[in-house]
Formats: C-alpha cells, structure tokens, sequence
C-alpha cells in the first residue's frame, strides 16, 4: 500500500481497540472494484466499523450493493448529500482520499479480518461491562444464574461470527458434501453416517441420527422411552470413546438423577438388575463384574446435567459450552414436557411447548447436532382398542410433529395384554398364555416420521429387567 499519512475523518480517542488504517483500506477498495464486497460479506458488516464515519459510509456502500447500484465516491456523494450528512463523513474530499487507500482482494481481506478483530475485542469489553453492572445490581429476579447464561450466550454469539460462516453455499459445494457422505456411508461398516443408535435395523431405516436432526422418541409410561434414551446415549459416547475422538454426548435428565441413569448403564452392561444392587441382594461375584464394569467404562464422555425443569435457554448454553469444551455429538433431553420457557405466565401451555421444540430444532442446526427429545404420549391412547400410538396422540402441540425431522414410537404389546390376565384355568386363561408366550420380551420402534427416508416398524427385543433394547435374534 502506497505510503500516505492516514488523514481520520473525525478526531477519535483511541480508547478502545481498533484500527483505523484497516478501515480505510477496506472501505477503499471496495470503493475502487466493488466486487470486493463479495469476498468480504461474509467477515464484516457495516457495525464492525468503529469510526461512526467509516460505519456510516460502508452502510451506504451495502445498501447501494444490495440494490445493484455502483458504490464510489460520486454516487456516495449523490446520497449522502440527499440526507444531508456528506459532512458528517468528511465531505467529497474524504471520500476521494480513501480510494488511495485501495488494495488487492487478498488484502482487502486481512484488512477486514482486522477489522472484525478489533469489533470482537470491543464487544468483549461491553460483555464484560455489563456483565459487571449486571452483577452489582440488587434485583432478585436478575438471578446469578440468568446473568451467566446471557452471558455465555452473549460469547457463543459473538464466537460464532468469528467463523466467517457463509448464510448460503453454491450448489456445487451443496454436491461435494452429497458426495462426501454418501462416500462415508459406503466406507463405513454399517453403511450409515449419522450417529448410531445400536440398532442394526433402525440404523438400517434411519441411516443413524443425522446432524441438525431433531428425533422425537414418544411413548405412553412404562414402554421404554428412557431406556432406548439411555441405550443410544449410551452407544454413541462408546463409540467416540473406542474411536479416541474429541467429542461427547450431551444428557439432559429433567426426571431421573446422574446416579440412577449410570445405575441403568451399569446395569445393561452388566445384566445384573439394578434392584438387586440398590438392596443388597448382589452376589460376590455380580459385585465385583458390577465395579469391573464401571472401571471400563469410567472415561464415557457422557455428560449428565440433572438440572429439573431447565429453561430452552439454558439448556442450548450449556450444550453450547459442552461443544466449545468437549466436542459434541448428541444432544438427549428427557422430557420435553418437563422443560420450560421464560415466556410470560398466561401463555398456554401448547405455546410453551412449540417454542421448546422451535427452540431444540434450532439449537441442532445452530450446533450441527441431532438433538433426540423425548416425549410423552396423551392419553387417547388409552381409548382404543388397539394401542399402537400415532402420531395424533403427540401431547399438548402439533408443533412437536411440525417441528421434528424423525418421530419415533415405542410401543410394548406385551404391557396392554399382560394387564388382561383371565381368571387362571380358564380356556381364555390358556389362550392369554399363548399370547403371552409370544409377545414377551418383544417391542416395536414404530418410524411414525421420517424427513429423509421411509417409515414403519422395527421389531426389536426389551429386557425389562436391565431397561436394555437390543436387535431381534433371527430365527
């Protein structure tokens, strides 16, 4: 860059970080070949800017872009003077002097990562100032844990635009990622690229559970949902634990303590039932493949927050928080109906529960994740003859249909008939048996919805007694 001494288009205190000479450069290249703002769209926008000329002039530059207009200094003129603010920006002869300043695309690029450089250390600043003034303020509903989570997801926020991720992609590049995971697909053992579930023939329907996802798992009580839950979170965190990679599974329990769902592991893994361990009744020997079992699992990057009755929000920065740490790699919430929102008190209670699943759908895409949510059935259920769930009997919002990628369904025949014991020795006694015989043990994950693929039922077996889903033995 030509060796000029840098005229400021106002007297600034440089109290804060910034770079004035970055701007210049910037602001004057793109005035020379507008095509620069093309390459630099996606790094700055007009409030990166800290010199109120410099803003003032790129917002004009952006506007007449977005309408195919030339920006140089003559139609800048044109308008600034329509709105009577040439002078605020330094006059003509400012915006001539800027064009000297003009560089190559490649460096109109390093400028304007500087630029964005100097924005980010700025808000950092204010973060912390009213991070600050937050916390010195008596208010008993600005609670600390609400002042941490705007907080982190003021620092998520500003992370994320220091990506220099684009809104959109050309096609082509929409084509190589195709090609990319259908490649994954057909190396990988299993012909899946999603996270898998453990399932042979589900992951066989689903492909695994796909990143941005969001899986619904909805059941009426007492048919597994928690249990298939477990099972897959279970699985996934293996995986990336045999694999050595970098990342971890994310368990939101809004029901059940961290020590009950690692007692439901132990004991899947085990076979040993977790009654038998709560009162004492272990063998020796089950005691010692109990602790075994718990030593080679004890660096499972599964994550277990118990927290009841979270917020969407904080949820979302403490999957945020995991991700930035850890790594991520599915997010599990069970339930949904126990989650909440920080909207006012007489909103309905189906507009609570759209704004969580609108809230968990956003959260896969902003995370490129699949979030797996559970969900509770109504009881219409209950009503029919037959009580194979639909996707009708979703609680409390259409949204929860709307909103999710895939629904699942887990329905147990064997619970409904079990409860309809005839009286004993009697021929419809002997039937019941029959019947009995051979559903036990038995269980469907009914594909209710599925975005990118086929629905229909995956007949696996439920042993009850270890909450443990596990691939149906052929015969």
């Amino acid at each position: 860059m030509e060796n000029i001494k840098i005229e400021k288009s106002s007297t600034i205190e440089k109290k804060l970080p910034s770079n004035l000479e970055a701007e210049q450069s910037v602001i004057g290249s793109v005035l020379v070949n507008n095509d620069i703002i093309d390459e630099i769209s996606s790094i700055i926008k007009s409030n990166n800017f800290f010199d109120p000329a410099h803003r003032k002039i790129y917002e004009l530059i952006e506007e007449l872009n977005n309408k195919g207009m030339i920006a140089n200094p003559i139609t800048l003129k044109n308008f600034l003077e329509k709105s009577d603010s040439l002078s605020e920006v330094g006059g003509i002869d400012y915006l001539v002097k800027l064009t000297r300043f003009s560089s190559s695309i490649k460096q109109a690029v390093d400028y304007a990562k500087i630029v964005h450089e100097m924005y980010v250390k700025r808000e950092l600043i204010l973060i912390s100032e009213n991070l600050t003034l937050e916390a010195k303020e008596d208010n008993i509903d600005n609670t600390s844990d609400k002042i941490i989570e705007k907080a982190e997801q003021s620092l998520y926020q500003l992370a994320e635009k220091g990506s220099f991720s684009q809104s959109y992609i050309k096609f082509n590049q929409a084509l190589e990622q195709t090609i990319e995971m259908a490649t994954q697909a057909v190396k990988n053992d299993q012909g899946i690229v999603g996270v898998p579930t453990g399932l042979k023939d589900l992951d066989e329907k689903l492909g695994g559970l796909h990143k941005s996802d969001l899986v619904i798992i909805a059941g009426r009580p007492s048919m597994g949902k928690t249990a298939l839950a477990t099972n897959i979170a279970y699985h996934a965190s293996k995986k990336i634990m045999d694999n050595n990679e970098k990342s971890s599974v994310a368990f939101f329990s809004l029901e059940m303590s961290s020590e009950q769902l690692s007692t439901r592991i132990l004991s899947e893994q085990t076979r040993i039932q977790q009654n038998d361990i709560r009162r004492g009744k272990a063998t020796e020997e089950e005691l010692e493949r109990y602790i075994e079992a718990s030593r080679n699992i004890n660096d499972l990057p599964l994550y277990i927050d118990e927290t009841p009755a979270i917020t969407i929000s904080a949820l979302s920065n403490r999957a945020r928080r995991l991700k930035r740490l850890f790594g991520l790699k599915l997010i599990v919430v069970d339930y949904l109906q126990l989650m909440r929102t920080y909207s006012k008190k007489n909103e309905s209670r189906v507009q609570e529960i759209s704004e969580i699943t609108q809230g968990l759908k956003a959260l896969a895409k902003e995370l490129s994740v699949p979030v797996l949510a559970l969900s509770q059935l109504s009881r219409a259920v209950e009503q029919r003859d037959k009580k194979i769930p639909e996707l009708s009997d979703l609680r409390e919002s259409g949204s929860i249909e709307q909103d999710a990628d895939v629904v699942l369904f887990v329905y147990r025949e064997e619970y409904y008939v079990e409860k309809q014991q005839p009286k004993i020795g009697s021929i419809e006694h002997a039937e019941w048996q029959s019947k009995m015989n051979d559903i036990a043990g038995l269980a469907d994950i009914i594909i209710g919805k599925q975005r990118h693929g086929p629905t229909g039922n995956i007949h696996v077996e439920f042993e009850g007694m270890y909450t443990k889903f596990k691939d149906l033995t052929k015969k």
